[in-house]
């Protein structure tokens, strides 16, 4: 029974691996959902800024603990006035679930943007089909893909960090005429039910 369920763990972690996602520089999909508030959030939106996008389910243990250090890392951006905006995507569960479980997130960390993935498009729109949690993707203050990490754990979180800090030292992309931001005060503005 153990040798078939190690083969079975084995044979997950390589299904994660072997997904296929975007080149790194190509220019990542728009559309990254809805929060609770109704409001899109678009990359477009949040040009300028390093993007750090998560898909977490409730069900995904690593995703639980992740979502605090990244709300933390927010918090910190936000009272410094860095270029960072992380994105929390609830994948693939039910829309009760999303609504009861943004609302304690919100309460506890208000500067992550939350949105719902309800049946895994906007993974797959990243090339991670099937690709399983944690999924994390992180973009250029431009809006093209830095890097895209699939099936890690707490040991990789140095690694991640230093990814997410060398991505906020880049220089700011040129503006683009007659694009619109969502200012700072967005994410709390965007989980007021």
């Amino acid at each position: 029974m153990r040798r078939i369920l190690t083969f079975l763990a084995v044979a997950l972690f390589c299904g994660m691996a072997m997904a296929k996602p975007l080149p790194d520089d190509a220019k990542a999909p728009n559309y990254l959902g809805e929060t609770l508030a109704g409001q899109d959030v678009r990359v477009s939106d949040l040009r300028g800024q390093v993007v750090v996008i998560s898909f977490w389910a409730t069900w995904c243990q690593y995703c639980m603990q992740e979502l605090p250090v990244l709300g933390g890392f927010q918090a910190v951006a936000n009272q410094r006035h860095l270029p960072l905006q992380v994105v929390e995507i609830n994948y693939e569960q039910s829309h009760r679930v999303f609504v009861k479980a943004s609302q304690l997130l919100n309460a506890k960390l208000p500067g992550l943007l939350i949105t719902w993935d309800r049946n895994g498009s906007l993974s797959d729109s990243f090339g991670l089909n099937d690709a399983g949690l944690p999924q994390m993707i992180m973009l250029h203050r431009d809006g093209t893909i830095a890097h895209i990490e699939v099936g890690y754990d707490k040991s990789a979180l140095d690694s991640l960090v230093a990814k997410i800090n060398q991505l906020m030292s880049e220089p700011a992309p040129p503006p683009i005429a007659g694009s619109r931001s969502i200012p700072a005060t967005m994410a709390t503005q965007a989980h007021q039910p």
